[in-house]
């Protein structure tokens, strides 16, 4: 009986003659998904499986299907004769470029089994010449497989052996994924055992060499070795000693760096370079091994263990990856001669820096994989996240520090370099301008990361669909309009009114917006004048340090404003400047750097006046209305009145009170409309601290982010404005009854009305989460909104017949993603992670729901 033992990715290819007996074989070991036939793929063209005029086709079908498989890392079996080695060069190619191991099962059956299998199959009836043919191209092929390319080559002869056989799948041997930590993963070494020994104490782990080698831990993580253990340091048989021992013992994994395979050259006697602190390795291992320190068995066994060194180890359930120079996303967890070439080396240019070392091209700019890559290989500074990935090789031995990552904590720990070991070749150079490395990956942003149709998952709801015509509307406002891209880090999402008013003659009054908190189960609602001014974002930093630090922006710009479709709120940069130095001088005096512990903050605020941004919507759009509208209507009112004194009897009411509520429409934006001649015209209202160092304020209720809007105000100048605000305890008929008639007040005189929360920044009720806010306005306010006529009874009663459904949805789902947003930029995420979500609130702005709403 044979067992066959195949990866459980890989790509089968089974040879064997027609009636050899594949189909019957690849059903009985292989699940019916994986199992990619020619005659199947000929049936779906045409109909018939046994139409050979298609086979160029059908093996092009067969090729796309087993090429998707492999993409997604799943095991493909090809079920065709391949009895010629032109036949199977496709799937050796198919193979490498997925870095999937190609394997071959041979079934080699005499011609009479053959004939006997096809006997009783009517679209098999060709006689003897075709199986016979096949069986002698097979048979003198067999001892050139390997030479193709099969990494593995099974042979089962006649009928009873491929009865007989077995299947069974391993995992890769770098596939480890059911190891789930937590680990310690430590940079490259390069010999300094003195900082390897004292990061082992840092990290929990006793070494002891006397009276032998022995390694404890007080904890049950294990640690995981990036590779280059050796050269240039002083003590690199004491690395792989301790190393190997750690292994051994089963508290350590360990991958091959490019050094190692350096080493394992000279222990096999192969022509070597000796440079590049190879030199300082083989004469500390000759130095040990001379006379008779140490036996032959321990030269091999030095050998055995550097030379059976992964490439990489996959962790955690796919979460994690080791690799000594990195990997691509699409070699993770596999297995080919390219994959292990790059993580030994990394990916060059082909070109020659002025040290004569060769440029390496910067793939983890482009990583966009989910599973976490850690690295070594390029010695750097400081250890920085680059999307998702990160190299800590910190330059020990070249007078750096020697450095781990907790996983999954994501803390590093670090030892300081004794002394500088050997001088470095190319200086270990600091981030340009002060900015992250991510920052720099940032510079260049990708068109796939916000195109086409996207799922979204956020932390506060299900996954959100952006349809494909969508994000290409805000792809288009975004490349035209949109500041920056470093500073847009949020958009705000858009608000629902209150349902329609009952009573007569009001379309919108607090009463619902109360009763819609109450009937969800809501105890306590905070009441928020509205302004009417317009809603900008305020980032504002400390110093342009803070700015290129946390938001990595080049210029000399310590903050932004933007408005809520992501473009800058001031074309004049003196007024924005002005702006951004009232808010930073108000958080200077209120201490919020020091108590909040940020150099930053994002705050929401209304910007006023209204006319400050929407002067050109007033001069193009309102007010021509409006001087229409009066000059037409008090003509056609004194046409009518000239007739009644020539004693036409006529009932001019009508004309009258379309005139009246044209008259009121004219006058309607004047308490929010004033000229800004400079800044001391302007006011900024802010009402939520959005986000600072390390924290997204969404957990604090709107108590918190009003104290904290109101101590900005206090301290910062006529230029900073409060928000006049209460809280109201939904069981209080009373305290209810007087803040409908502080709303009342509030418009009477002009104000555009209310804005109605839940205390909690983040309310759920028994179907998720429910509005985060209701907009409740005024009267006149409204006439802005709706036109001068609104409130005509026929007009009024249409508009109570309006629909909230799509835009609460939709408001909805905008909150969900502007706080994944946040939480994406505060927990270090790249710009195009923070963009997705930004950019899909922009998108869904473009859905066909009523703006007025």
């Amino acid at each position: 009986m044979t067992e066959i033992a195949i990866p459980d990715f890989c790509l089968v290819v089974l040879i064997g003659a027609t009636g050899a007996g594949k189909s019957t074989f690849a059903h009985r070991h292989f699940k019916p998904t994986e199992i990619i036939s020619s005659d199947y793929a000929r049936g779906l063209i045409t109909d018939d499986e046994n139409d050979q005029s298609i086979s160029a086709d059908a093996f092009e079908l067969v090729a796309a299907i087993a090429e998707k498989r492999l993409k997604h890392r799943k095991l493909a079996v090809i079920d065709a004769t391949n009895v010629r080695a032109p036949d199977r060069k496709r799937w050796i190619e198919l193979a490498r470029r997925w870095h999937a191991l190609p394997a071959a099962i041979v079934l080699d059956v005499d011609l009479d089994d053959c004939m006997a299998h096809n006997k009783d199959r009517p679209d098999r009836q060709f006689g003897p010449g075709v199986p016979q043919r096949m069986i002698g191209e097979i048979r003198r092929g067999m001892r050139g497989l390997e030479r193709e390319g099969f990494r593995q080559v099974w042979r089962l002869r006649g009928p009873e052996d491929i009865a007989s056989a077995t299947l069974k799948r391993e995992p890769l041997w770098t596939d480890k994924r059911e190891l789930t930590g937590p680990f310690d993963i430590i940079g490259d070494i390069h010999g300094c055992c003195d900082e390897l020994e004292g990061l082992l104490a840092e990290l929990g782990y006793r070494v002891s060499w006397t009276p032998e080698l022995s390694i404890t831990r007080d904890h049950g993580r294990t640690a995981v070795f990036v590779g280059d253990l050796v050269d240039r340091g002083p003590r690199s048989p004491d690395v792989v000693r301790l190393v190997r021992t750690m292994v051994e013992q089963g508290i350590a994994l360990c991958v091959v760096g490019n050094h190692e395979r350096k080493v394992v050259k000279w222990l096999l006697g192969k022509d070597v370079k000796r440079s590049h602190g190879l030199e300082q390795t083989i004469a500390q291992y000759e130095a040990l091994w001379s006379g008779d320190n140490v036996g032959k068995e321990d030269r091999r066994s030095v050998k055995d263990f550097l030379d059976g060194l992964r490439s990489h180890v996959w962790l955690d359930g796919g979460k994690l990856c080791v690799a000594h120079a990195g990997l691509k996303e699409n070699m993770i967890g596999r297995a080919s001669g390219a994959v292990r070439e790059f993580a030994l080396y990394g990916e060059t240019t082909g070109e020659i820096d002025e040290f004569g070392l060769p440029v390496r091209a910067d793939w983890a700019a482009h990583y966009r994989g989910a599973t976490t890559v850690v690295y070594g290989h390029t010695p750097v500074p400081e250890a920085e996240w680059v999307n998702n990935t990160i190299c800590i090789d910190t330059g020990c031995v070249f007078g750096g520090k020697l450095t781990a990552l907790r996983w999954p904590e994501r803390e590093l720990v670090s030892v300081p370099a004794a002394k500088t070991y050997f001088e470095p070749m190319r200086p270990l150079a600091a981030a340009e301008d002060g900015r992250s490395a991510q920052a720099l990956a940032d510079d260049m942003l990708d068109f796939a990361d916000v195109s086409g149709r996207r799922w979204i998952d956020t932390r506060y709801m299900k996954r959100i669909v952006v349809a494909e015509e969508n994000a290409a509307a805000a792809l288009e406002a975004m490349s035209r309009f949109a500041m920056a891209p470093q500073w847009l880090i949020h958009l705000p999402p858009t608000m629902s009114p209150v349902e329609t008013s009952p009573r007569e003659g009001w379309l919108e009054r607090p009463d619902e917006a109360l009763a819609y908190y109450r009937g969800r189960g809501v105890g306590t609602v905070v009441l928020e004048e509205k302004h009417m001014g317009s809603r900008a974002l305020v980032a504002v930093c400390r110093d342009v340090e803070a700015a290129r630090r946390r938001f990595g922006v080049s210029g000399q710009d310590a903050g932004a404003i933007w408005t809520r479709t992501g473009r800058p709120f001031f074309s004049d940069v003196a007024l924005r400047d002005a702006a951004l130095s009232a808010v930073r001088a108000a958080a200077d005096a209120a201490s919020v750097w020091d108590e909040l512990k940020t150099d930053w903050l994002l705050l929401d605020c209304e910007l006023m006046p209204w006319s400050a941004k929407a002067s050109s919507l007033i001069e193009g759009q309102y007010a021509p209305v409006a001087a229409a509208a009066v000059a037409g209507l008090s003509a056609a009112e004194d046409a009518l009145r000239r007739a009644a004194l020539r004693g036409v009897e006529i009932d001019s009411t009508a004309i009258q009170s379309r005139l009246a509520r044209a008259k009121a429409y004219e006058t309607a934006w004047a308490p929010y409309v004033w000229p800004v001649t400079g800044p001391q015209d302007l006011r900024i209202a802010p009402f939520h601290v959005l986000a600072s160092e390390n924290a997204v304020h969404a957990d604090k209720d709107h108590s918190w982010h009003m104290h904290w809007a109101h101590r900005l105000a206090e301290r910062g100048g006529p230029m900073v404005h409060a928000t006049p605000w209460r809280t109201l305890d939904l069981a209080d008929e009373a305290a209810c009854a007087a803040a409908i008639a502080w709303w009342e007040e509030l418009t009477s005189r002009g104000g555009e009305g209310m804005v109605v929360k839940p205390l909690s920044y983040i309310a759920r009720g028994d179907k998720g989460i429910i509005q985060p806010a209701l907009k409740v306005r005024g009267r006149e306010y409204l006439r802005i909104i709706y036109g001068p006529e609104y409130d005509a009874p026929a007009n009024l009663e249409r508009l109570k017949k309006r629909g909230l459904g799509g835009k609460r949805a939709l408001a909805l789902r905008e909150f969900s993603l502007g706080l994944e947003a946040l939480h994406r930029f505060v927990e270090g995420a790249p710009l195009r992670r923070v963009h997705e979500c930004v950019f899909a609130v922009l998108a869904l702005e473009s859905e066909p729901i009523d703006p007025r709403l």
